[in-house]
């Protein structure tokens, strides 16, 4: 499926590229693919060593959280819901640990602990997977959950818009929960499908109507309260958990009598060797999504959506169910930001800032594309440094699950603004 994909990127930037030579008399479409090619190679190779520090900062941490048995205690609490989802792992097994700090990063939107939290998982999976070019039903179910990743507190989005004139940014929070929310649902639903997981088994269920209770609360005490207090209470429960989790790990080790520093330097050299495994997956993968968005491609899919779109709307405006003047859509505007987050997160906050920046933060587009920004994860992105971690090179039904996931939080996204601020 990567292969198809990594294709059909470049076969489509050279349509784009042959249409505007010829038709448009844009020769500079060439210059400006090659530009994005280097430019994207580079920009991997500086994403994989940027990841080196912080890949050798956790997954030594981690070494200690294992020394310590603090991961082992973590699992067996968690083991109930993570045994139904991942049948294929054993029960004490150290993936547990992993996946559950790396979801619990992603809930608190620490992505910087995230991604060597989840590249550590995707390792211990891997010593289970019995074919190891090829992706198994625990690492699929994994990379799925995190590409639709349920953020609970959005701080970096909630940050943007601060420092873009959002006057009240917190009025968000419910929809972008509610986005990601179907987002995350749709791709286990998806990945279950695939799998023949049933999802209605109690302890799944008794587990979801916990977590949405504690969310309840959590948006109960954040309206209460005015944004610089949100935001200090973000920050504070943020980073208070994640330091307190590295204190137990420290001190639990140290009472086990455990050599802390030497069970750290030796999960950072893991780390680092992990960091570097990934560099040619990740130039493989920016590189034909630079290439996409230079030659002018997306622009061109943008214009055929475009054009789709107001079709379907004056159809629906002569049978009379709804009325449409003919003018531009406004979810129209937003659809860049939400095509190109599968892609690349860097490429879609930018767009999401341009957005705001040009309709003005008050704008129902502006509210549309932070929405979007916070539904779902870059899939492509993930792909690529995961499964290229471990040498997958068949992702199987992964990317069908993960872009399902995507859709259904862009298309989610869009809908909950129109009901929220319409």
């Amino acid at each position: 499926m990567l292969n198809i994909i990594w294709i059909s990127f470049f076969l489509l930037a050279a349509v784009s590229a042959l249409y505007q030579i010829f038709f448009l008399g844009n020769p500079d479409v060439l210059s400006q693919i090659m530009d994005a090619t280097f430019k994207m190679s580079v920009t991997a190779f500086d994403i994989s060593i940027g990841l080196t520090g912080v890949m050798a900062l956790w997954l030594g941490l981690m070494r200690i959280g294992e020394a310590g048995g603090a991961i082992a205690i973590i699992s067996r609490l968690v083991a109930p819901f993570l045994n139904k989802l991942f049948p294929e792992v054993p029960k004490d097994h150290p993936a547990h640990g992993a996946m559950i700090m790396n979801l619990s990063a992603n809930m608190l939107g620490l992505d910087n602990a995230a991604t060597p939290l989840g590249l550590k998982a995707m390792h211990e999976l891997q010593k289970l997977n019995p074919e190891k070019d090829s992706a198994s039903n625990a690492q699929i179910m994994f990379l799925v959950i995190n590409t639709s990743s349920v953020t609970l507190i959005p701080v970096t989005i909630f940050t943007y818009l601060y420092q873009l004139g959002y006057p009240n940014p917190t009025e968000l929070f419910l929809p972008i929960l509610l986005a990601t929310s179907c987002s995350s649902i749709a791709g286990l639903t998806a990945a279950s499908i695939y799998q023949r997981i049933n999802l209605l088994q109690p302890v799944i269920i008794i587990f979801f109507l916990g977590f949405f209770s504690v969310i309840a609360l959590l948006f109960t005490y954040l309206l209460s309260i005015d944004k610089v207090a949100m935001q200090s209470f973000s920050l504070l429960l943020s980073n208070g958990i994640i330091f307190s989790i590295i204190v137990l790990f420290v001190l639990l080790a140290a009472l086990k009598k455990a050599n802390v520093y030497e069970e750290f330097i030796n999960g950072a050299k893991e780390g680092f060797s992990i960091a570097i495994s990934i560099i040619p997956y990740l130039v493989a993968m920016l590189v034909a999504i630079g290439v996409f968005r230079a030659s002018g491609a997306m622009d061109m899919l943008l214009g055929l959506i475009d054009w789709l779109c107001r079709l379907i709307a004056q159809v629906l405006d002569w049978l009379g169910i709804i009325t449409y003047n003919g003018g531009p859509l406004t979810f129209i505007d937003a659809l860049p930001t939400g095509m190109m987050k599968p892609l690349s997160g860097s490429g879609a906050r930018g767009l999401m800032i341009e957005t705001i920046k040009t309709h003005g933060p008050g704008a129902l587009v502006s509210k549309m594309v932070a929405i979007m920004q916070g539904s779902t994860e870059t899939t492509f992105y993930v792909l690529a440094v995961y499964f290229g971690s471990v040498g997958i090179k068949k992702s199987r039904h992964a990317v069908t699950c993960g872009l399902i996931a995507d859709f259904t939080g862009i298309t989610s996204a869009i809908l909950i603004s129109y009901f929220f601020f319409g």
